[in-house]
């Protein structure tokens, strides 16, 4: 356990010169231990994923480029290392599990065809020999029906499917240290309960390092055996898990820690004689593949069955379960984006169900989204001005004071008003999420549907934003349709909770009570599985 695999010394890593600061890495000193897991945590920006991806000589050049340091890994200089050298590293004897295996993996190649091709260009094992290895590790990984997995395109997997197919591909040929770079960021509770697992047992049996990047302290407290805190590129805190978390040395670690949420819900103050500003009834949603003729079978997915639900003046209603849930399918239904098969959703006394287009453009504005990925949901050709403004003259408001109205949005959520010049690949996450906000915010809706806004967020920017949606919807008196997938957040902003599971609601009340006296199985096992949920600062570990 104390003999060192991997030894990074005074790593310095330059940035380019229009960049915010000097220097992505500076002067970081750590090493990783045999057997052992240690977290790197930090915020976007703080320079963990800048070194792993030195350490993998996966720097882009010329942007970025090593100006001084030492990377031995085995007893090898790595900095020293020639490009061919490094391919024999990589995959082998160290691999990466990336953050988002969508973008990672290649789009137009079968899952078992990418992993094929790492174990075909460091060995020289037969075909046979390599399918089977590949299905046995497609098993180890805990993927349901390896050999349709084997021949699925990553866009045929779910996230955590293509998040586990990852793991096979980093782990197949049992390399000596792997990189995980926010490995469970953007998954659901118990996804990120077994991938967890998952690497902890893959790293034990194998007696693996494994650098473990990650903004999200939960996760931190699950797994880490030592934690290395780092802030605008440097090294600010390092030491044993149990020390740092419970008596974090440095302010910054300090911080980190009081920003995230709590399990424990916050007191509802939304009264029962509030009146109803919008109910779902009987939502229906149904996809379907397939003709049932010739060789392809017919297949039914049901995304919402039956759902019923109503949020009062003011009441932010969480709406929670895992991916597949159908929780997505439901706001989008609720606010038309797609077309329910039945059901009735009522917004200020009018069924949004029953109006024709036209006629569903004038109610609309009561009822805005702020989506997941507000880079996705922004257009890239557009200022950030345009973007707010944009909506409101759409429906009539004259462009002077769709303007002034942006202007002051801008001041609302944050942004210095000079950001209206801006386009939104000029912003941070967390900017471009609060410029979401504002755009929804322009029509003055009744009704925020928030679909994931703070998923991917670190967890300092995640509490501002959700300290920013409190404040709105105190001042509004907005009510909020809150979709997570992250218990921590729904007790922290949600005044009743539906969980939702294959389509239909399974439990509906009251955050308190839900969270107190769970009443279905489901419930349970999504509270047992949120990370470090045993784990209280300053508690003893």
């Amino acid at each position: 356990m104390d003999d060192p695999i991997l030894e990074i010394r005074n790593l310095t890593v330059e940035l380019p010169g229009w960049a915010d600061r000097a220097e992505a890495v500076s002067d970081v000193s750590l090493e990783l231990r045999r057997d052992e897991i240690l977290c790197v945590v930090g915020e976007s920006g703080s320079g963990k994923s800048v070194m792993a991806r030195a350490v993998m000589g996966l720097l882009p050049a010329p942007h970025l480029r090593v100006r001084a340091g030492s990377i031995v890994f085995a007893g090898e200089e790595l900095l020293k290392a020639s490009p061919e050298r490094m391919r024999e590293i990589r995959g082998s004897r160290m691999s990466m599990i990336f953050q988002e295996p969508m973008t990672a993996l290649n789009p137009v190649k079968t899952v078992g065809a990418q992993i094929d091709e790492v174990i075909a260009l460091h060995t020289g094992l037969s075909r046979q020999t390599r399918v089977g290895r590949i299905v046995a590790m497609l098993e180890a990984v805990n993927l349901a029906d390896p050999p349709r997995v084997l021949r699925a395109y990553p866009h045929q997997l779910s996230g955590g499917e293509r998040q586990r197919a990852m793991i096979a591909m980093a782990l197949v040929l049992q390399p000596q240290v792997v990189l995980a770079d926010e490995p469970t960021t953007a998954l659901d509770v118990t996804t990120q309960s077994q991938v967890l697992t998952l690497i902890r047992e893959l790293q034990a049996s194998r007696r693996m390092g494994v650098l473990f990047i990650t903004h999200d302290f939960g996760v931190v407290a699950e797994i880490a055996d030592r934690i290395a805190v780092m802030q605008q590129g440097r090294l600010v805190e390092f030491g044993e898990a149990r020390q740092v978390l419970n008596a974090p040395g440095h302010w910054y670690t300090r911080s980190l820690i009081a920003a995230v949420p709590g399990l424990v819900p916050c007191a509802s103050t939304v009264s029962g004689e509030l009146p109803t500003v919008l109910e779902v009834s009987g939502l229906t949603k149904t996809y379907r593949s397939g003709k049932g003729s010739g060789w392809f079978s017919s297949r039914s997915v049901h995304g919402a069955r039956s759902v019923t639900l109503s949020i009062r003046r003011g009441e932010t209603l969480g709406l929670v379960g895992e991916s597949g849930s159908g929780k997505s399918t439901l706001a989008r239904c609720i606010v038309r984006l797609i077309e329910a098969d039945h059901g009735s959703v009522v917004l200020r006394g009018t069924d949004l169900m029953k109006l024709g287009r036209r006629q569903l453009r004038r109610h609309r504005r009561h009822i805005q989204m702020v989506f997941q990925d507000p880079y996705g949901s922004l257009s890239p050709r557009r200022s950030v001005g345009k973007l707010i403004a944009e909506g409101p003259m759409i429906h009539g408001v004259p462009e002077a004071e769709a303007f002034a109205r942006a202007f002051s949005l801008l001041d609302l959520v944050g942004l210095d008003r000079r950001s209206a010049e801006r386009y939104p690949h000029e912003f941070s996450g967390g900017q471009r999420q609060r410029i979401g906000i504002a755009r929804a915010l322009a029509l003055e809706p009744d009704v925020l549907v928030a679909d994931e806004p703070v998923s991917a967020l670190d967890v300092s920017v995640q509490a501002q934003v959700l300290q920013l949606l409190a404040e709105i919807r105190d001042r509004f008196h907005l009510s909020m349709l809150f979709i997570t997938h992250d218990l921590r957040v729904a007790a922290q902003v949600c005044d009743s909770i539906a969980v939702m599971r294959y389509g239909e609601i399974v439990e509906y009340g009251a955050v308190g009570r839900v969270y107190a006296e769970p009443q279905h199985p489901y419930t349970r096992a999504l509270l047992a599985a949120v990370p470090g949920r045993k784990w209280r600062a300053g508690a003893s570990a």
